[in-house]
């Protein structure tokens, strides 16, 4: 994200939101017709009045005259003339959103007073509620930039050719000297750190202008130190990004920590950047509220879905650990995606998953692409997905604070980290340590139609680097969906669970899913994974793979089976989702629809790929394939 790009994004949710209050408090006026010959308008609303008359000579002619006597009306005309003039950036506005509710809060109290509270008083209160909620700034924006370009910058500021291959601790320490020092960059910034400069400003003059809240966390992605926040605190003070009482940087700063590597040390890191003075006191003035981001998608990539499931519950019991030790109020933000394979599902799940502890009151989770036309796209959908989540959380931490929520038993543990290994394993044996499964991959996949669909604002590859390792997450979990393989969502989970049950009995782990929602909740998500695959589909895709590779589709069949064979064990069902009857109607309600679609797919990828890619027609129909089966399926990266 560019500066230029947050100023705009501010400023156009600035005049939504003006634009929105404006409107309604034209409604308001048409609600609050009083009459000052009738029912009395308290005299503090009456003073203001006056003094709106002589601030804004213009806002009488806005109200016809017969409006004269009724107090309200004439109010709220004046409300709307600082409204506009908040809109268009004249100096008679409202300085911030304080000073609009003030003149809302006067109508509120005299109607209280005034007989009023059955004559529109609910439509104030409810104004008054919105003002709180969303302010002059309507949404509050996160920013996010990697730790590699923040280190890159910082390098080029030190003139040090060896920064980036400097340790962490090194690194680290050289961070704490140059914030101790207050020392600034040492040759003049290219490009690339004056935008990442400019960022900071941007993020500065939006704070200064719609207030504290239009900003909300500057968000360090691919955090693996204690070095990347520390890189962010010293680049926001070049920027001269402080608050002027204080002096500390006026930033929220947090870490998302994704590979499976970064979420297996996280507690340890915010340890290390916990104990740093200069972190502590920046941490003092922004209230010791820590937030840390969880990724989901790196690590599911690196190592299967139940593998990283266990990573991220591991990560979020140390983090809860460590925060809570040092007196800060863990606030654990989810980075997930929309496909279960990236964390997507249901909220609830996330809230009675999680580890005793590790959600206290605050719930914060990334909801992106299809999710929320899913989640939040119709008003009743919408209000059903918070309430949810809302519960969720209220029940949640109402059983912590009351001491009920009991800690992971050692053999729960132990089950989750048998089958975390196990199933590892099998994931890392198939799709990395087998040198031409990526070929298999692009061959099996649409990936080549996908990667010149220009989806998003990124490509599909994060670095030069051939192979999966280069490869994003989203399209690599959106590539398996379109031949129905879902194989993010569910690999290696066969011979996980098949390991689970021969070190613990088929008995023990049915007690243990049943008294433990994570392990429940992992199982019904590979299950429902499994049910949306279709193999006899991918079957056809197969087609496409030259014959000295079709043998990884054997693989898959046999882990596919044995997944299935472990989930109808271990759920004592006959079918795969039995359990959910809505859910398994639906899908087969559906396939018949979007198989055609696939056969259809599967001739285009052949014809386009056999004429080199050239032909702009098949693309364009290959284009339309992808997203048809998308939207078929409900599922994306």
């Amino acid at each position: 994200m560019h500066a230029k790009t947050i100023r705009e994004t501010l400023a156009r949710q600035h005049q939504v939101i003006m634009h929105t209050y404006f409107e309604e408090c034209q409604a308001l006026a048409q609600r609050l017709s009083q009459s000052a010959s009738r029912v009395s308008a308290s005299a503090d609303l009456g003073k203001r009045v006056e003094e709106y008359m002589r601030l804004q000579p213009g806002a009488r002619a806005i109200t016809p005259v017969r409006h004269d006597r009724m107090p309200y009306r004439v109010f709220l005309a004046q409300i709307g003339e600082r409204l506009r003039s908040s809109y268009e950036g004249r100096s008679s506005g409202y300085e911030n959103a304080r000073q609009f509710r003030e003149d809302l809060a006067l109508i509120a109290a005299s109607l209280k007073a005034n007989k009023g509270a059955n004559a529109g008083l609910f439509y104030v209160e409810r104004l008054l509620r919105r003002i709180d909620a969303f302010g002059f700034h309507l949404a509050t924006l996160d920013v996010r930039q990697h730790a590699s370009v923040l280190h890159q910058v910082i390098a080029q500021g030190f003139d040090d050719g060896r920064w980036l291959d400097r340790g962490s601790q090194e690194r680290r320490e050289l961070l704490t000297q140059a914030l101790e020092k207050d020392r600034g960059p040492a040759t003049e910034l290219d490009a690339l750190g004056r935008r990442t400069l400019a960022v900071f400003e941007a993020l500065m003059q939006g704070r200064h202008r719609y207030g504290p809240e239009a900003i909300g966390y500057f968000i360090v992605s691919g955090a693996e130190g204690a070095d990347d926040m520390l890189a962010a605190l010293l680049l926001a003070r070049w920027a001269a990004v402080y608050d002027k009482r204080t002096g500390e940087v006026a930033l929220d700063i947090a870490p998302q920590f994704e590979t499976a590597a970064a979420l297996s040390v996280c507690g340890n890191t915010m340890q290390e950047l916990l104990a740093d003075p200069l972190y502590r006191r920046h941490l003092e003035a922004h209230g010791r509220r820590q937030c840390v981001l969880i990724g989901y998608s790196d690590s599911n990539k690196e190592t299967g879905a139940c593998a990283s499931r266990v990573i991220i519950h591991q990560a979020q019991r140390d983090l809860a650990r460590v925060l809570g030790a040092v007196g800060e109020q863990p606030v654990l933000f989810h980075a997930r995606g929309g496909s279960l394979a990236r964390g997507g599902g249901r909220i609830e799940a996330i809230v009675r998953a999680a580890p005793a502890g590790a959600v206290d009151g605050v719930l914060r989770i990334r909801e992106q692409g299809a999710t929320v036309k899913q989640g939040y796209g119709l008003r009743p959908i919408a209000m059903r997905t918070l309430e949810r989540a809302f519960n969720a959380l209220a029940l949640t931490t109402a059983a912590l604070r009351r001491g009920e929520l009991p800690p992971d038993t050692p053999e729960h543990l132990e089950m989750a980290a048998l089958l975390a290994a196990e199933s590892r394993s099998t994931y890392r044996r198939l799709i990395y340590d087998e040198p031409r499964f990526y070929e298999f991959f692009e061959t099996v996949t649409p990936i080549d139609v996908i990667e010149r669909m220009q989806i998003g604002a990124r490509s599909v590859h994060r670095s030069a680097r051939a192979g999966i390792a280069g490869l994003l997450p989203v399209p690599w979990v959106f590539s398996w969906s379109q031949p129905r393989y879902m194989l993010p969502g569910w690999f290696g989970a066969g011979a996980g669970l098949a390991a689970v049950v021969a070190r613990f009995g088929l008995t023990r782990v049915r007690e243990a899913a049943a008294a433990w929602y994570f392990l429940r909740n992992l199982i019904d998500d590979v299950e429902t994974m499994l049910a949306r695959a279709d193999l006899e589909i991918a079957h056809y895709y197969v087609a496409l793979a030259p014959e000295a590779l079709r043998r990884f589709a054997d693989l898959i069949r046999a882990e596919y089976d044995s997944a299935c064979e472990q989930v109808l064990a271990i759920k004592g069902s006959h079918e795969l989702l039995d359990s959910d009857p809505t859910q398994q109607r639906s899908i087969r309600l559906r396939n018949p629809y979007v198989d055609p679609m696939n056969l259809m797919q599967v001739d285009l990828l052949q014809r386009w790929r056999a004429g080199g890619r050239e032909d702009r027609d098949l693309f364009e129909a290959l284009r339309a394939s992808v997203g048809g089966i998308a939207q078929g399926l409900q599922s994306t990266g």
